[in-house]
């Protein structure tokens, strides 16, 4: 089965969102590769219909994968974060709160309060789920990451009276960091303006994430260790986070989802060059595709599941497929310029 795309009627395979012509489906050796070591990709929305984005292979390819489509923050963004084990954060009883948003008539949405607010003080949430067992931290950004407001179960009454934010300090609580390593479960909702210039807005929820033990983030920050290199710390990889767009997207995406400071960093030390070739730019050797990331990551810790490598072989296909449309484009634009110049020729004549 096939749909169309567009107005250029093009037949395009449902399952790969390629044009039948280049379908990956049939390609892909080993579909639904066992993957012990589950994988999360951070898709950028932009890249979604990319013809050479990747995230399309790693889908055919492994079973266990999630992907979750992530925006830029253009308006004002938050995240509220629950543990997965709520009794594990020792130190204080309650629920955090998360009261950043109004509406523009000064109402508060979804206004249901908890009765066991963490502190009268420091009453930053609203009761947005039914059920807030467990929530932890709730934290609001505008555009390019910047925190405007934050709350967190381990904070002191001075902390939260404090005007400077920070999500990193969080970490520096012993009982913080022990109760987030047990997993946690992340949502972010989008603020938008409706239209320009207007002062109405809409908030919607992007995505809610699990975050299970053993998680870490493949990004290359500084203070990411090389990946080979967990063995000897004993740090047992269960979840690998992969942020999926161009170099300039994904430091987009990590600067706007703060969450992801509570995760280990890990990166990969290679020099060879990408298979994108000279088909998309990449800043230097080293920098990867996301299935080849994914690929060279789930075999440094220890993934040699069959199929993998036919991952890397069905990515080059598809490089070598967007080339040769590359050339078939600058051949037709040469054949038209060149038959353009012989009919002025010819004119003159």
């Amino acid at each position: 089965m096939s749909t169309t795309q567009g107005q250029s009627k093009r037949p395009i395979c449902p399952s790969c969102s390629k044009p039948t012509r280049t379908c990956l489906c049939s390609r892909i050796l080993t579909p639904g590769i066992q993957n012990s070591v589950h994988v999360t990709i951070l898709h950028h929305a932009l890249e979604r219909k990319h013809p050479l984005n990747s995230t399309r292979i790693a889908i055919l390819g492994l079973k266990n994968l999630t992907v979750a489509t992530v925006s830029d923050v253009n308006f004002q963004a938050r995240f509220l974060i629950r543990l997965l084990d709520p009794n594990s954060h020792s130190g204080h009883a309650g629920n955090v709160s998360d009261g950043l948003f109004s509406r523009h008539d000064g109402a508060v949405m979804n206004d249901e309060v908890e009765k066991n607010a963490i502190r009268p003080n420091c009453d930053l949430t609203r009761g947005l789920d039914e059920d807030n067992e467990g929530l932890a931290i709730s934290v609001a950004i505008g555009k390019y990451g910047t925190i405007s407001s934050l709350s967190h179960i381990w904070m002191t009454q001075a902390q939260c009276q404090s005007p400077k934010l920070s999500f990193d300090k969080i970490l520096a609580y012993p009982e913080a960091r022990e109760a987030l390593s047990k997993g946690f479960l992340v949502k972010k909702f989008q603020r938008k303006q409706l239209n320009s210039g207007v002062d109405l807005e809409e908030e919607c929820e992007e995505f809610e994430l699990e975050v299970p033990p053993g998680s870490v983030l493949l990004f290359p920050s500084d203070k990411a260790v090389n990946i080979n290199d967990l063995d000897a710390i004993g740090f047992e990889v269960k979840n690998l986070i992969v942020l999926d767009g161009t170099w300039a997207k994904a430091k987009r995406i990590y600067s706007e989802n703060p969450w992801l400071n509570i995760l280990p960093h890990v990166k990969l030390e290679v020099n060879e060059m990408s298979l994108y070739s000279d088909v998309r730019h990449q800043p230097r050797a080293g920098y990867l595709s996301t299935i080849e990331s994914i690929v060279f990551a789930l075999k440094a810790v220890g993934e040699n599941r069959e199929g993998l490598d036919g991952l890397l072989d069905t990515f080059e296909s598809m490089v070598g497929d967007q080339r040769r449309c590359k050339e078939e484009r600058l051949s037709k634009q040469f054949e038209e310029v060149a038959s353009t110049q012989i009919e002025t020729v010819c004119k003159k004549l």
